[in-house]
C-alpha cells in the first residue's frame, strides 16, 4: 500500500462521527480530490467497503479479512520483528521466499507472510495444507549468533510464542460451556489442541563454517479453516482453532492473531539472544506434556525405536529412555506416542 492510501485509511478510521468529506482529506493531505477518489477506489479493490454519499463524505464500514500490513500493524507493537513485512496474496512456499530475500541481504526480522501456499512445506519433506484465507501462513529472517549445534533450540522457543498465542486465543474467544481446550508442544515443531495439530515449524538455515549465517523460521496455523477441508491424510490428526471456539459462527481475527505471534515471537527470540534456551525451559516446559510417554521414533533411514520420553537436553533434543534404562538423545526424526505393551512383555516405561 503507498504511503497516501495508508494516510486516507488513517484518517477515515479516526474520522469523528465515521465519516470525513472528500474536501477534508484533500486538505489535510495536500493532495487534489481526484487524488482523494483514486486512492478511495484503490482501498475499494483492496477489499476495503467504503461508503461514499453525496455531501455525506467517505465511511469505512468494513476492514477485509486479509494479512495486508496495514492491518497486522494495527496491533503490531514489536520493535524488529515484521517491521519489514512483505505481504503476498499466494505463493508456493513463505520459506522459499524470505531464503532468497535473506541471500540477498534482507536484515534480522524480515518477515513475508501469505494468505495462500501453493507447495508449504513441513519437516521430513511433508507438505503443509495451506489454503486461502483461512490461516497464518508466515516465514522470518534471522541472523542469530548460534553455531549450527545450538541453532536448533530457536524451533523450540518459536514454539513456546506459538503455544501461548494459541492459548490466549482460545480462552480469549472461548463462549462455550466446555472448558479451554488443552494446548501442548509435540516435540520438536508441532503445537497441538486436545491433541490434534493446529501449527508446524519449519527451520530453514544457511550457514557460514560451523556457524549460521542466517535462519529462516517458517510458522503454520490453522485459525478459521474447517475440520471437513482437512485433505483425507491431514482430517484424522489436524484441527483449527476455530473448531475449538465453542460457538459455530466463531472466527479467529487473523491480523490480530499475526500480530500476537510476532510479539511473542520477538520477546522469546530476544531472551534466547541474551541468555540461551535454558533462560527458557521453564516455559517450555509448561506445554511440553510428553515426558513419561512411551514414544515410536521413526528415523529418515526406516529405523523404529521405541522408549519412554524423559525431556529436552540442553541442545534441543528429545531425551528417550529405552531398554535397561538407557538415555538416547534424539536429533531428528517421526515422534509419535506408542502403545504401551501389554502386561508381562516389559519394556521401557511398562
Amino acid at each position: 500500500m503507498s504511503d497516501s492510501s495508508a494516510a486516507v485509511l488513517s484518517a477515515l478510521r479516526s474520522a469523528e462521527g465515521g465519516a470525513c468529506s472528500g474536501e477534508t482529506l484533500s486538505a489535510a493531505l495536500g493532495v487534489s480530490r481526484a487524488a482523494i477518489w483514486k486512492q478511495i477506489e484503490g482501498l475499494r479493490k483492496r477489499g476495503y467497503e467504503i461508503d461514499g454519499l453525496a455531501g455525506g463524505g467517505y465511511s469505512l464500514l468494513a476492514s477485509p479479512d486479509r494479512l495486508y500490513a496495514e492491518e497486522i500493524e494495527r496491533s503490531l507493537e514489536t520493535r524488529w520483528l515484521a517491521r519489514d513485512l512483505a505481504y503476498l496474496d499466494t505463493t508456493d512456499s513463505t520459506n522459499r521466499v524470505a531464503f532468497e530475500l535473506a541471500a540477498q541481504g534482507a536484515a534480522h526480522g524480515t518477515t513475508v507472510v501469505a494468505e495462500q501456499q501453493t507447495a508449504g512445506r513441513g519437516r521430513l519433506g511433508r507438505s503443509f495444507f495451506s489454503p486461502a484465507h483461512r490461516n497464518v501462513y508466515t516465514s522470518i529472517v534471522l541472523r542469530p549468533q548460534l553455531t549450527i549445534a545450538e541453532a536448533p533450540t530457536l524451533i523450540l522457543t518459536s514454539a513456546i510464542a506459538v503455544a501461548e498465542a494459541v492459548d490466549e486465543t482460545l480462552r480469549a474467544g472461548n463462549r462455550g460451556p466446555e472448558p479451554t481446550p488443552r494446548v501442548e508442544i509435540k516435540w520438536p515443531n508441532d503445537v497441538l489442541v486436545d491433541g490434534l495439530k493446529t501449527s508446524g515449524i519449519l527451520m530453514e538455515m544457511s550457514t557460514e563454517g560451523a556457524r549460521a549465517a542466517f535462519v529462516i523460521l517458517g510458522i503454520g496455523v490453522n485459525l478459521n479453516v474447517e475440520r471437513e477441508e482437512f485433505p483425507d491424510e491431514f482430517r484424522a490428526h489436524a484441527t483449527s482453532l476455530r473448531a475449538h471456539l465453542g460457538t459455530p459462527d466463531a472466527r479467529v481475527d487473523r491480523p490480530a492473531f499475526a500480530a500476537k505471534l510476532y510479539g511473542k515471537l520477538e520477546a522469546v527470540l530476544d531472551i534466547h539472544a541474551e541468555a540461551g534456551f535454558a533462560a527458557l525451559r521453564s516455559r517450555f516446559d509448561e506445554w511440553f506434556h510428553m515426558a513419561g510417554k512411551r514414544v515410536e521414533i521413526s528415523g529418515m533411514n526406516g529405523s523404529r525405536r521405541v522408549g519412554t520420553a524423559r525431556g529436552i537436553a540442553d541442545t534441543g533434543a528429545l531425551e528417550v529412555e529405552t531398554q535397561g534404562g538407557r538415555i538416547e538423545e534424539v536429533i531428528a526424526g517421526d515422534v509419535t506416542l506408542a502403545p504401551r505393551p501389554a502386561p508381562g512383555t516389559g519394556g521401557p516405561g511398562a
